[in-house]
């Protein structure tokens, strides 16, 4: 996993961040405590680009309910809550006390934290306790990777015709294309065999960061 789009040169992925809108010195502070916080587990961050597009497509799509499965340090869930819509409310999965102090911090000072609800628990069980009718605009699964069938199968009934599904790690390093040499790797090609085949979907497979699917609900 990474934080850059590694099928890029350095200088050309220089070139693509430096020609699309900038990431704020917020999300930047926060990049940086991350990776002197948190070294090991760092590269589960976003890039600056993926951030950007996210924030667009969820004012894209007029997102005003939003569901994130893994948050981590809190870059993401700050670029989908600045996407949503007036009124708008992100859900928020992790099981982490520890990661997620430092996303409730910057929440805060990133003016979102009235948009935001941290469900500090396993997401399978925040997921199953939902009311059955309740309805999301757009949701982003970045998290454990022996999980994601299970957390597809669960987030698509609650995915609104023409709402998004965003799927991390999805090239996984380009070790997709290979033997699997690890069960995460064997579970995200497991993941993507699976995705490509809902009928319930349009779907592609971005190269960009460390590989993302989108899939929009037919």
């Amino acid at each position: 996993m990474t934080r850059r789009s590694e099928w890029l040169s350095a200088e050309l992925e220089d070139y693509v961040v430096t020609h699309s809108s900038q990431a704020d010195e917020l999300l930047g502070k926060l990049a940086v405590e991350t990776a002197g916080s948190f070294p090991d587990a760092a590269v589960m961050q976003i890039g600056p680009e993926q951030g950007t597009f996210m924030t667009m497509l969820t004012r894209l799509v007029g997102a005003r309910r939003a569901l994130e499965i893994g948050t981590f340090t809190g870059y993401s869930s700050i670029c989908i809550a600045r996407g949503l819509a007036d009124g708008g409310l992100l859900t928020c999965c992790d099981v982490s006390d520890e990661w997620t102090s430092v996303a409730r911090r910057y929440w805060q000072l990133a003016g979102v934290a009235d948009r935001i609800d941290l469900r500090l628990r396993p997401a399978a069980e925040t997921l199953s306790e939902l009311p059955a009718d309740e309805r999301f605009d757009l949701a982003f699964i970045d998290a454990d990777k022996g999980g994601y069938i299970g957390y597809w199968d669960a987030v698509l009934p609650r995915i609104r015709p023409g709402g998004v599904v965003l799927v991390d790690n999805t090239l996984f390093s380009g070790e997709v294309v290979e033997a699997a040499l690890s069960k995460t790797v064997a579970a995200v090609q497991a993941f993507n065999d699976h995705a490509a085949a809902d009928p319930r979907v349009d779907l592609v497979l971005l190269p960009f960061g460390d590989g993302l699917t989108i899939a929009r609900k037919r």
